[in-house]
């Protein structure tokens, strides 16, 4: 097997759509033929997202908002444990290295925006910025997609909820903080570990640990609320490391935090199973163990209610050790109140655009 550097899988499986798979046949090769099949770099490759629809409705219940915007589909991050990956399929991609390096660019992502708030039918409500890939992702540093959608929504006065675990979300501070005076963002930042190693390999192209803690500390500074999701919490990898990531995030301005325990669907259950026996063999058995004991056996577990915190005791004991340091360290604040209210709907050229039916 070729490792693919600087990339969370080097797998490519199939696609449960297709009927056809190719796989790779090395037995034959002798150590000669070594150099050939050694670890190369795959580039990531842009493609025109050319989709008219752009906000997404989510009725799960157990998803703590309705409406969400994803400037981009796959993600360059490679987090091997992603639950993002099995929709790459729906475009004819794998779950795998295809996730990775070839991403769906919605260039046209804030005229889009701008017509949906345009809509005489929108009646305002939060909207959460991205739900599935993330927005700040290494593309976003040429395309500017998700900063065209951030002066939409200042401009219409609408909310957002912005997720990530990318530092270049600094980039966009000036205008975030303009929003955040109007009570129309929070941020969202993601932090699964403080181990840089371990983050480098599990997350191989976001940002570092001390990145994000920083990001966390320039946003509060700049006066825009921030919440902080531990996610995921692997059991057996990550799960001891609540306590510390908690008390660092509360020193840098945190108000809330909140978390969510590994899931696998469908392919990403072989691709971070397959990353733990190339990265952590010696954990890798205990990890998938207790991944297990929270999901009645299974290493996934689709069922509303339990696919987030999952079930039996290692998962309860991880529920009271969060909740114990989140409350020791006052990050206790649930939900960001953002104004609706204000909404006023997208402008063009300093007007007041009419309304779209």
């Amino acid at each position: 097997m070729r490792k693919a550097i600087g990339r969370g899988t080097s797998e490519n499986p199939t696609n449960r759509f297709e009927t056809l798979s190719v796989a790779q046949d090395l037995e034959h090769l002798d150590e000669s033929d070594a150099e050939q099949f050694a670890a190369r770099k795959h580039p990531t490759e842009y493609f025109a997202d050319v989709t008219q629809s752009l906000i997404t409705k989510n009725d799960s219940p157990d998803i703590p908002f309705t409406y969400s915007l994803n400037p981009y589909r796959g993600c360059s991050h490679g987090c091997s444990y992603c639950y993002a990956r099995p929709y790459h399929e729906y475009l004819g991609f794998s779950s795998g290295l295809d996730f990775e390096t070839k991403i769906m660019v919605k260039r046209e992502a804030p005229r889009l925006f701008r017509d949906f708030l345009a809509r005489k039918s929108w009646k305002c409500e939060v909207i959460a910025m991205s739900g599935v890939t993330d927005c700040y992702q290494t593309a976003e540093r040429e395309f500017e997609v998700t900063c065209g959608c951030l002066e939409v929504a200042l401009d219409a006065r609408q909310p957002l909820g912005i997720i990530t675990k990318n530092a270049l979300i600094l980039r966009d501070i000036d205008l975030l903080a303009e929003m955040a005076r109007q009570h129309l963002v929070c941020a969202n930042i993601s932090v699964t570990s403080l181990d840089q190693k371990l983050t480098r390999a599990m997350e191989p192209r976001t940002s570092s640990p001390a990145a994000r803690l920083n990001a966390i500390e320039k946003l509060t500074e700049a006066g825009i609320p921030v919440n902080v999701m531990v996610a995921p919490i692997i059991p057996g990898l990550n799960d001891t490391e609540v306590p510390a990531i908690l008390r660092e995030v509360a020193q840098r301005g945190a108000i809330g935090a909140g978390y969510t325990i590994l899931r696998l669907p469908h392919a990403v259950k072989d691709i971070f199973t397959q990353w733990l026996e190339e990265h952590l063999p010696e954990h890798a058995e205990r990890v998938r163990s207790r991944i297990e004991s929270c999901r009645e056996g299974r290493l996934s577990d689709a069922r509303w209610g339990s696919r987030m915190r999952g079930e039996g005791i290692i998962a309860e004991t991880i529920a009271k050790t969060f909740s114990m340091f989140r409350d020791k360290y006052n990050l206790t604040q649930k939900k960001i109140a953002l104004d609706t209210a204000s909404f006023r709907g997208p402008s063009q050229n300093g007007k007041s655009q009419l309304k779209m039916f």
